[in-house]
Order: structure tokens, then sequence, then C-alpha cells
């Protein structure tokens, strides 16, 4: 794995010629060795990702880390959660919850959700972007959280998950927004868990300790 977790808010990246890294435009803490850092426009996400990006906001300014050395990332105190993917399934999440990964992931932008209309609405209300994050390929990615996350294995079930807590999933996995927004809602009199991620299949849901937002 080309990262090494430092502690709960830190993660070393073991740069070299033939393992490039890409991350967050001001997520690099300190570094050693011969390392270069340069920006990066637009990288794995073609024309139709481009749009999706555009009306979602699902997009981050990325830097680049080439040559060899080691290089420290962290971003704003946030929990740090390292995941090595194997090539046979993506990992989906928010693009905000990208810290960095290896270069050789390819990203692009997917729809979130097939609740139509209904679901948009909702998904503006409580602040989940229905338009999502697609990593692929063998390598690791390091993600942000708040408080640290925790993984729900699911195999065939379902679950719900609070928006604001869901960080991503990796496996063959449907999720849909599901809203019951009732008289006691509207007026701020609810239970304040009137919006939902109803995530089945089998694979693994991350979910961070906390329901605040970025």
């Amino acid at each position: 794995m080309s990262f090494e977790t430092v502690n709960k808010k830190v993660v070393r990246a073991h740069v070299s010629p033939a393992a490039p890294v890409l991350a967050r435009r001001g997520a690099m803490l300190g570094y050693s060795g011969q390392v270069t850092f340069r920006p990066v426009h637009g990288q794995g996400r073609g024309v139709g990702g481009m749009v999706g990006a555009a009306m979602s906001g699902e997009s981050n300014a990325i830097m680049a880390t080439e040559g060899t050395g080691q290089v420290l990332y962290g971003y704003k105190g946030l929990h740090v959660t390292v995941l090595e993917l194997d090539g046979n399934a993506p990992l989906v999440c928010e693009a905000d919850r990208l810290l960095a990964h290896d270069a050789n992931l390819q990203t692009s932008v997917q729809f979130l959700g097939s609740g139509g209309l209904k679901s948009a609405i909702s998904g503006a209300m409580t602040g989940q972007g229905l338009f999502t994050t697609n990593v692929h390929g063998r390598g690791a990615v390091a993600l942000l959280s708040h408080g640290g996350t925790f993984p729900l294995q699911l195999h065939g079930q379902q679950v719900g998950v609070d928006p604001q807590a869901y960080v991503g999933h990796v496996g063959q996995l449907s999720v849909d927004l599901a809203a019951k927004v009732g008289f006691r809602d509207v007026v701020g009199r609810g239970s304040g868990e009137a919006f939902q991620l109803k995530i089945s299949g089998h694979g693994t849901v991350y979910v961070q300790a906390s329901e605040q937002k970025f």
C-alpha cells in the first residue's frame, strides 16, 4: 500500500516515478525527498463527467505529486480512513471526501439514487449530493470524515443511513434517498431523521461518527 497511517488525521504517501499520487490541493503538510507538485485540471472525467461535475459541484482542485520521496497529507484536522481497492468494485463517495489516492486510479461522476425529482429535492434539502465520485481500479484511497469511520457489512440486506453521516461504499450496492417529511419536520419539531439513504446489496458502507457536513 502506498499510504501509511501516521495518526488518525495524517497519512504518509510513498511516492515514486511508478507510483505518483493525486491529492486535494492544500492537503500537503510536509515532505522529504525529491518530489514535485503540479495542478491537475479535469482529471479522469470526460465530457459527460464534466457536465455532471458542473451541475453538482462535484469537483475539487487537485494536485499531482511526482518524483521520489514521502509526503504527509491531512486536511483541516479531519479524520482520515485509508482503503485499498482491489480493482473488482469501485469506491463511490462524495468528491469532498477524497484526500488523496494513487494516480493510477480512475475517477468519474455518477448519479446516486433513482428517486427522480422527489429525490433531487430531498438531496438539495439534506445537503447530500446526488452526483457522486466513482473511484475505480487497483490502489489506495484516503478518505476524510468527521470523527472517523466505521464499516457496515451488507450481505443482501438493507440498511438506512443518515445522508450526512454517509461517507462512501464499495461493492454491488444500490442507494436511494428516501424522504418522509411531515408537518412537524417542516416546522422544526420532527425527529430530525426525515431523510435517509436506503442502501441494499452486497458490499461495505462507510459511515462517519458524526452528522456534521464539511
